[in-house]
């Protein structure tokens, strides 16, 4: 792992964002903001799910007004994603949003963004720059042929100066694409040029699928290198899943610690036990788990023992039976068709033994 990239520090809500502070995991709502409940019923989902930072689409005035009602109601910070119409901007703002998604250059000249900047400085509102591929100026398009890193490179620096001219560096950065080795040197080369925060994504990356692998491709690639403060994974899928694959890529690289680890064998003609089935039904059980547990389910001797005791509850499989390990040593023996169960119970009473130790624990001075 490469040394993580120095950056401006931008205070978001209760949340910093850039230079130390622990790289967060977005989301953004997919209903109608108008629709209150709606919007909350799937902000607490996200919430549950373990996002950090949530943003809410506002195209027309009546969502921008119902920010503040539903910021009121949530425990993480609130973003309001803005296009053209810097109106918009000054109510999402008046509502007491945390932050705004608004490129400078697209809200219809610099009086507007000044009338912006200076309510947003007043309050100390971030914004972030959010440059797509898929949306760039028509005269960049024309200089480099076509979408490419270089043309999101300068389109992002023109919407950069602009907040500069307005002496307001509370900004964060975002050079999305479809195409992950597109948004990696864009990311690449951008990152030499400036100091603020990135907000990383593979934008329109598609279903849970090749969106998953698209998302770790380019956002595994650039944190790996010390690169990304904040990230968001864009499926076409529930909100939640866009969380969980965005936990799973920052835990993968030793970025995020907490919630469940699950490992699993892939199988093979070695398997006793239905160890496709059994992982599923085994993960399927424990994935609203936010406690820190590692568990693993293998399906043989092979390298089944080894993994086992090396999570806090595994299970190896044998022939239709399993065996259950607790803190790297062998405590039960079950029936194929009681594993998952006495996993449940396993689990319970390790979280419950964890509890009951950090009580009687001596603080720590």
């Amino acid at each position: 792992m490469t040394p993580r990239r120095k950056t401006k520090q931008i205070q978001l809500g209760s949340l910093k964002v850039g230079g130390d502070a622990p790289i967060t995991v977005q989301s953004m709502t997919k209903t109608d903001t108008r629709d209150v409940q709606a919007t909350l019923l799937q902000i607490w989902a996200l919430e549950a799910a373990g996002c950090d930072i949530v943003r809410c689409a506002v195209p027309v005035r009546e969502a921008a007004e119902r920010l503040g009602e539903i910021k009121r109601q949530i425990r993480i910070p609130l973003v309001a994603d803005i296009h053209f119409n810097y109106k918009l901007a000054l109510i999402a703002l008046e509502q007491g949003v945390d932050g705004l998604r608004l490129n400078p250059g697209n809200i219809g000249g610099t009086a507007f963004v000044q009338e912006v900047v200076n309510l947003a400085k007043e309050r100390r509102i971030p914004i972030r720059i959010g440059v797509n591929g898929g949306s760039l100026e028509k005269d960049l398009l024309a200089k480099y042929g076509g979408p490419t890193a270089q043309g999101m490179v300068e389109s992002a620096l023109r919407h950069i100066r602009i907040l500069e001219d307005c002496h307001y560096p509370e900004m964060k950065i975002s050079l999305k694409a479809s195409d992950p080795v597109m948004m990696i040197e864009a990311y690449r080369m951008l990152a030499d040029q400036v100091e603020y925060p990135f907000h990383l994504g593979v934008t329109e990356a598609g279903t849970p699928g090749v969106g998953t692998i698209k998302s770790a491709i380019g956002l595994g690639t650039l944190l790996a290198e010390g690169i990304g403060d904040t990230i968001r994974v864009s499926l076409s899928a529930d909100p939640t899943e866009e969380v969980k694959v965005g936990i799973d890529i920052l835990k993968a690289l030793g970025l995020r610690k907490g919630g469940l680890t699950f490992v699993a064998c892939p199988s093979c003609g070695r398997a006793d036990v239905d160890l496709v089935k059994l992982a599923k039904e085994v993960e399927d059980e424990f994935k609203g788990l936010n406690e820190e547990i590692h568990i693993a389910v293998m399906g043989c001797e092979v390298n089944g023992p080894g993994e086992a005791r090396a999570a806090d509850i595994g299970v190896a499989g044998g022939k239709g039976i399993g065996l259950i390990f607790k803190r790297g040593a062998v405590i039960r023996k079950v029936p194929e068709r009681e594993i998952v169960q006495a996993m449940r119970e396993e689990v319970q009473t390790f979280l419950e033994e964890r509890r009951a130790e950090a009580l009687l624990s001596p603080p720590v001075d």
